[in-house]
């Protein structure tokens, strides 16, 4: 199945976002469509953007599952951002969680 993943993330503050987002995830945006938002393309056909939402800002979750996720927690961590809690499940899964500036849950499992 052919898949192209674009997940929303409402923020109050698109400078304050944008700086955070792009510490989280080590880059720039991909493209800004206009000046409210910035997408960022986290794999193929797969990407994460921010929009200004203030009346839903702090209400999202998005969670990316990785193959290298200590990999993943180390780059982020390199970058500045420590996760603000790290689950483990039953199964052996690992879950790092990240809240940006408005309390939106990004989290990073493997």
């Amino acid at each position: 199945m052919d898949l192209t993943l674009f997940a929303g993330i409402p923020v109050s503050d698109y400078q304050r976002a944008l700086s955070w987002y792009e510490t989280l995830l080590g880059t720039p945006p991909a493209f800004i469509p206009n000046d409210i938002e910035a997408v960022w393309e986290v794999a193929e056909g797969r990407s994460v953007y921010i929009a200004v939402k203030p009346e839903h800002a702090g209400h999202g979750l998005i969670t990316v599952f990785v193959d290298d996720f200590d990999g993943w927690v180390a780059r982020i961590a390199a970058r500045g951002l420590e996760p603000d809690k790290r689950e483990e499940y039953d199964n052996g899964v690992r879950k790092a969680v990240y809240l940006d500036p408005d309390g939106n849950e990004f989290g990073v499992g493997g």
